[in-house]
């Protein structure tokens, strides 16, 4: 349960959730794991991170500032080693791009409501390579809802969106044709 939210007060929840960059804290492993508890010292310890970038921040440079960080904190006697799994830059779509615009447009004729700019802190990594190489940024449609707990055990997808989807994406089409 979450009792507070923390983060920079100064600046508003929504924009800390959408357009700051982040680090979290996904998983850690060492010592000690079973039932009940032992005071023992592991000899190994490791932790699952993730980063999310926003624009103008290298991933390459993000890197090296945590390692440093990393190897600030250690204690003498201590090694500690960060390795990439994977990454990739961040982007940003201009939502008055034309083609982001028709995406909206079919939204709002297919579901019947403005549609709703939201900021999402997803890991993609080809959109931005798209953006970058080819020139024209990447469409996102989004079709759950709130409460479809997305990559959850008990996740869902809402039928009625699904089809109303497919829909959008075929007004979309043909509003592309009209561009």
């Amino acid at each position: 349960e979450v009792s507070e939210l923390v983060g920079e007060p100064e600046i508003p929840v929504l924009e800390r959730v959408w357009a700051r960059p982040t680090l979290e804290v996904h998983g850690i492993r060492g010592g000690f794991t079973g039932e009940g508890a032992k005071t023992v010292i592991p000899a190994r310890a490791t932790a699952k991170i993730s980063m999310r970038l926003v624009a103008d921040q290298s991933p390459q440079e993000a890197l090296e500032q945590f390692r440093a960080a990393v190897q600030k904190v250690r204690p003498r006697g201590v090694s500690a080693e960060v390795r990439l799994i994977h990454g990739a830059a961040p982007s940003l779509v201009d939502p008055t791009n034309p083609f982001i615009q028709a995406s909206a447009k079919a939204m709002s004729e297919v579901f019947g409501k403005e549609t709703v700019y939201i900021r999402s802190g997803g890991s993609i990594p080809i959109v931005g390579a798209f953006n970058e190489h080819l020139g024209i940024p990447s469409v996102l449609m989004g079709f759950g809802l709130p409460d479809d707990n997305l990559h959850a055990p008990n996740e869902k997808f809402h039928l009625p969106n699904f089809f109303r989807g497919i829909e959008a994406v075929a007004r979309y089409f043909r509003l592309l044709g009209e561009l």
